[in-house]
């Protein structure tokens, strides 16, 4: 019990308390790292080469209250397209989640919490699931079959280590934007 509190969670351990193999556990852990990972770069590609490009989002950021809305169109680009793929490798993985819940906290906040929590409403539900998931990965680690694995960073940076730096981080991250940048506008 005290290497779970005073160590790492990593698949090794997830694997211990489940019945699969520290293999199956990392390649779950995988799977779902790239997933996530790619998605979020999907949505940072998109902002720079598809539909209105930084400038329809940097139009869009400004609308909504996030000013200049040129710097954050950009700056969200590129934390979701680096965010996601460091997360999709597995490499500085509490980092990678860290920027994930920042921009899930910006977002739920300036677009969906007016909406409720579903999705099929416009609400925050999506932004909740991929800053949950994104902390998970953080605690749990990004398996063996990671960058972090191969430079030694594993134990480092997972368990509680890896859970703070995720959702603290993350959450004081987002804070901190919309406490300086965000201001809505007058309905």
């Amino acid at each position: 019990m005290n290497q779970v509190l005073s160590s790492s969670m990593s698949a090794e351990l997830l694997a211990a308390n489940f019945s699969l193999g520290p293999d199956e556990a990392s390649l779950g852990i995988l799977i779902l790292r790239v997933a996530i990972g790619l998605t979020m770069a999907a949505h940072g590609y998109a902002k720079y080469f598809s539909g209105g490009r930084i400038a329809g989002t940097a139009s869009w950021f400004n609308s909504m209250g996030m000013r200049p809305g040129k710097v954050h169109a950009n700056l969200a680009a590129s934390t979701e397209i680096g965010s996601g793929l460091l997360l999709a490798l597995g490499l500085l993985t509490p980092f990678a989640a860290l920027a994930f819940v920042a921009l899930m906290v910006v977002a739920a906040y300036t677009v969906h919490l007016k909406n409720g929590f579903f999705i099929v409403k416009g609400g925050y539900e999506y932004n909740f699931v991929l800053a949950v998931i994104a902390i998970a990965l953080a605690t749990t680690g990004p398996g063996k079959y990671s960058l972090d694995c191969q430079l030694d960073l594993i134990h480092a940076l997972d368990g509680w280590t890896g859970l703070l730096i995720a959702a603290v981080g993350g959450v004081g991250a987002g804070a901190g934007q919309l406490m300086f940048f965000y201001r809505p506008p007058a309905e």
